[in-house]
């Protein structure tokens, strides 16, 4: 497959447009996201248009919580749409317009069935061991021989010879025997559009000419083009990704990753740009390049390079690139989304000036974290009062000699006139040195004392960061709260 065949297959004269078209059933969940992404990326490649469409034709599951989690993950990940979104549901008349367009245009027909009749059918079939689907019973029928005032359907008059093929931009070409085809259904007996039949009207009265989809829905392509063909309309050109799978190959659920969106920004404490990298690495690559930036991505980013295969779900790599971004991030914008993660931790409202002391010490803790939840967890020491709750592994440093060393190390860090990293480092090296001691023998006390835990940032920043008036105060408490 050359890299070029997709868009040449539009003619070079004409805009790339794409969409992402979710069902608001849920939240948006990470293959969509995966979805979206690709969609954005390749018309942003193209110079296109990239547009979204709400699928809500199915109104007993669709919510307006739902249509707000995917607007909140799409605007959270930087994909949003170049027009303002399509509803579905609202074009529910122009659907009904097409399929009647068909009916008369000798592409569709009324069929009277019953109920009882088609279940009948699927009985025998199965019984059979025959594919289950519509026999076309009504198809070369007059209406006129149903009952007066019969409930019908309107079902498309698909080819049954021959074949339909499909020159897929990640499969390749792809046949199906028309005789495989069963005479869909374009309307209800109530006279609602089915989802196949809005799917297709939508994508081309928006002018998308790529649908970006996942491979589930290959199926249905065969299906939908029955409809194009039937109206005259310039078939789009198709791409089917292949599915996202768990690490062990099987695919993917809750227990693998597959939450959604905000689940991995609010729960998990990922990054946008880390989310979008991994997800652009699931399933296409560029060589060896692992983190790559939006910008680039837009540059390097064409169907040609997503694979068949199903890739995997490995939340350890996404941590991994999460822990690079976080490392690239501005301290500002970090200290501003882990503050409220460190409230929530401690369920208590931080003083004003919280922020601006975070923000200093991000840099001592970034380096060390590979989400938002672990810098909260690395800067929770500095928002608390004491007594400190000090931890199993913390508590075992203080005994008796550890407090003999802490009042000596508060009796040196008493006399440092300008608190600086390297007046604070001098103090306690001399301590140790004194002492007959290595530095870290005296570290790790003092890291239990100050913070309640045995990993922290380095010792000579978090007493700098803490200050020195709360460094001997939380020392002389370590010690007395101890001793006691």
């Amino acid at each position: 497959m050359s890299g070029n065949r997709t868009v040449s297959a539009t003619g070079l004269n004409k805009q790339v447009v794409t969409r992402f078209a979710p069902s608001p059933t849920g939240f948006l969940h990470i293959g969509g996201a995966r979805t979206a992404l690709f969609n954005w990326l390749f018309a942003r490649h193209h110079g296109g248009k990239f547009l979204l469409r709400i699928e809500d034709t199915d109104r007993a599951r669709s919510t307006e919580e739902a249509v707000a989690a995917i607007f909140d993950g799409l605007e959270w990940l930087g994909l949003a749409g170049d027009e303002p979104a399509v509803f579905q549901f609202e074009r529910s008349q122009r659907h009904a317009e097409v399929a009647n367009q068909l009916l008369a245009g000798g592409h569709a027909y009324r069929c009277y069935a019953t109920p009882e009749e088609l279940s009948e059918l699927r009985e025998q079939q199965r019984a059979a061991k025959q594919p289950m689907r519509y026999d076309g019973r009504w198809r070369d029928r007059d209406p006129a021989e149903a009952p007066a005032g019969a409930p019908f359907v309107i079902r498309l008059k698909a080819p049954r010879e021959g074949e339909t093929v499909i020159e897929d931009a990640v499969q390749g070409r792809v046949v199906v025997q028309n005789a495989e085809l069963d005479d869909m259904i374009l309307l209800r007996s109530d006279g609602t559009p089915t989802y196949m039949l809005a799917v297709v009207v939508d994508d081309h009265d928006m002018g998308v000419t790529h649908v970006i989809r996942g491979d589930d829905h290959l199926n249905n392509a065969f299906r939908q083009l029955g409809i194009i063909k039937a109206m005259g309309w310039e078939e789009p050109i198709y791409a089917h990704i292949p599915l996202i799978h768990g690490s062990d190959g099987a695919k993917l659920s809750k227990r693998h990753g597959a939450l959604g969106v905000d689940a991995y920004r609010d729960e998990m404490g990922m990054l946008p740009e880390a989310v979008l990298n991994y997800l652009l690495r699931l399933g296409w690559g560029y060589g060896d390049e692992e983190t790559i930036s939006r910008d680039r991505a837009i540059e390097l980013f064409d169907i040609s390079g997503v694979g068949r295969s199903p890739s995997r779900f490995d939340i350890k790599k996404l941590e991994n690139l999460n822990a690079f971004y976080l490392r690239e991030a501005d301290d500002a914008r970090l200290a501003a989304l882990v503050l409220p993660r460190i409230s929530a931790r401690l369920a208590a409202t931080l003083p004003d000036n919280s922020e601006a002391l975070l923000t200093q010490a991000i840099p001592s803790l970034k380096p060390r974290a590979k989400t938002l939840n672990e810098i909260a967890e690395g800067a929770e020491f500095l928002f608390k009062n004491c007594p400190l709750d000090f931890d199993e592994k913390a508590l075992a440093l203080l005994d008796d000699s550890a407090r003999e060393l802490l009042g000596k190390t508060a009796d040196a860090l008493d006399a440092v006139q300008s608190w600086t990293v390297e007046a604070i480092e001098d103090a306690i090296r001399r301590v140790a040195e004194d002492a007959g001691l290595g530095l870290g023998k005296v570290a790790q006390p003092l890291r239990a004392a100050l913070t309640g835990r045995t990993v922290s940032p380095g010792i000579f920043d978090v007493l700098f960061l803490l200050g020195k008036d709360k460094s001997l105060e939380r020392l002389a408490d370590a010690r007395n709260g101890i001793a006691s």
